[in-house]
């Protein structure tokens, strides 16, 4: 089993596993879960896929058959996602994170690539990456505050992204509310296709159950907050992303006793839409020595 950091403020608890993935293993407050508990098996394998949250870095979501192109080059990237047929997450969450600080209620971890040797097909630019985090709570409130940041250390400008992928409980029950003006229409394997305007049950404004709505897209001009509320676990959850991360990810399974809300800064495959001409893709570009951040805020109230 993967060591763990722990953080504590008042009746908050977070546990860290930079081991895998950078991820976080569970976020609790009084005693009941903010974000899926990671389960036994999962701690054990080091499945990161399994935990409670974990980094997207250099981008977020899919880049199709694994082919970047930018500026006049085409790159090929490892398919990293089993025998999916496109490159997935970035390679922050299949990566070794190391502590750089820590006191009891905040921590700050990161990584280096390379991009040497067999890196290269993982992303074919070096950077540093890093994540911190500062839990704070009081009365009936908690927060758990999460920065990631990349710079780059080579020589050549290069396309990113960043964002994280949290799991929160669900069921049926589960009430879902954010404000986005637009969603990505996508394709079998969730590459988009079109643009709509979120309507019937790809819409949550205003908020709803999720009942057993099916999700995998991407929504734009989201407005930067999202609340879960779950009166099984007592408590409403607030996921606020800042100005950078004007997108935002639903993910809701046929099955399976969670969902995925997951701020990130571009949208699916954006350098490749980018590279063809479309706009407001959300790409960015990061040139040598230069570095960029962003924040995501969870918080908790408990109900009366």
């Amino acid at each position: 089993m993967a060591a763990t950091v722990s953080l504590v403020a008042g009746d908050a608890r977070v546990e860290l596993a930079p081991n895998v993935g950078g991820a976080i293993a569970s976020y609790t407050f009084r005693g009941r879960d903010v974000l899926r508990p990671t389960s036994d098996a999962a701690r054990a394998e080091g499945l990161v896929r399994g935990h409670a949250c974990y980094p997207l870095v250099p981008y977020s979501n899919r880049i199709e058959h694994g082919r970047l192109s930018f500026r006049g080059r085409t790159h090929e990237l490892a398919l990293n996602f089993g025998d999916h047929p496109h490159a997935i997450h970035g390679v922050g969450w299949q990566r070794s994170w190391r502590v750089l600080a820590r006191d009891e209620s905040s921590a700050l971890i990161a990584f280096e690539h390379d991009a040497a040797g067999d890196h290269v097909r993982a992303w074919p630019w070096p950077f540093h990456a890093w994540q911190a985090f500062a839990l704070t709570a009081g009365g009936a409130h908690a927060t758990l505050t999460l920065k990631i940041g990349l710079r780059s250390t080579g020589d050549e400008p290069f396309p990113f992204g960043l964002g994280w992928h949290p799991y929160f409980p669900r069921d049926a029950a589960t009430v879902l509310g954010f404000t986005a003006t637009r969603l990505w229409e996508t394709g079998p394997t969730c590459i988009p296709t079109s643009i709509v305007a979120p309507a019937g049950e790809r819409c949550f404004d205003p908020p709803r159950a999720i009942g057993a709505t099916l999700l995998d897209n991407v929504y734009a001009g989201w407005d930067g907050r999202a609340e879960l509320a779950d009166p099984a676990r007592e408590h409403v959850v607030a996921i606020e992303g800042d100005s950078a991360c004007p997108y935002l990810v639903v993910f809701i399974a046929a099955s399976g006793d969670y969902l995925a809300v997951e701020p990130v800064t571009q949208m699916t495959d954006a350098f490749n839409r980018a590279a063809r001409g479309a706009r407001d893709t959300g790409t960015r570009v990061l040139e040598p020595g230069a570095a960029f951040s962003c924040t995501m805020r969870i918080s908790a109230r408990a109900l009366p």
